[in-house]
């Protein structure tokens, strides 16, 4: 049923959904943070910035992440080397291309607190950092564990950004998208349809653990 190629894609997919997971939270809690609590005056334009990728099409993203990440450009020249073709470069990728479903609801879990909570910490004399890990996250972890979920879902399921910055090398970026294409491709149904029916599960089992979120959240608050 799987064969040693079918199983390295898939365990590749998931390891870069993992790592692009990992990223996107290290990027995202603290972007929507700031983005929630900010009275600057340009958050909205990145704001914009961040969500574009939800409209704009993959290949173009892809198209300027090849430019940027090419042979000509500042940043290869600052950090030595090209990365499209790269698993490194698929990360790159998959979290600009992800971003959004990350920040955006953390965000609205950091702006549903309100500022009741915020000024409760105050008056107990916590300071940023103690009222950020002690209440902020403990409270916004329903919108967090909501965005890490549909960051991995995402970066599992994208095609068009992971082909253009990745192409197909066996074991580098050869993602299951990718492989699922191929084997259409070339009317390997079998092995396709074998593919197809792994995303299919991993996508069930993801809109299933959204759903059991929401609702302990829920009834946490009723």
């Amino acid at each position: 049923m799987f064969d040693a190629a079918m199983i390295e894609t898939i365990l590749l997919t998931l390891e870069l959904a993992a790592v692009t997971t990992v990223v996107l939270l290290v990027i995202g809690v603290p972007l929507a943070w700031w983005l929630a609590r900010s009275k600057a005056w340009g958050k909205e334009i990145v704001a914009v910035l961040v969500s574009l990728p939800i409209v704009l099409p993959p290949t173009v993203l892809g198209f300027y992440l090849l430019i940027a990440m090419g042979p000509h450009s500042p940043f290869t020249a600052l950090i030595g080397r090209t990365l499209p073709f790269t698993f490194v470069g698929l990360v790159v990728g998959s979290t600009l291309y992800s971003l959004p479903f990350v920040v955006n609801p953390i965000r609205n879990a950091f702006e549903a607190m309100g500022e009741r909570h915020w000024e409760a910490a105050a008056t107990l004399r916590a300071g940023p950092l103690d009222a950020f890990f002690n209440v902020a996250l403990p409270l916004a972890s329903p919108g967090i564990l909501t965005g890490a979920i549909l960051g991995f879902a995402h970066t599992m399921g994208e095609f068009g950004v992971v082909l253009m910055i990745g192409g197909s090398i066996p074991g580098e970026t050869k993602v299951l998208s990718i492989a699922i294409f191929e084997f259409v491709e070339t009317l390997e149904w079998g092995k396709a349809h074998v593919l197809a029916g792994v995303m299919l599960v991993l996508s069930f089992a993801v809109i299933l653990a959204m759903r059991l979120i929401e609702t302990r959240f829920k009834s946490d608050l009723s």
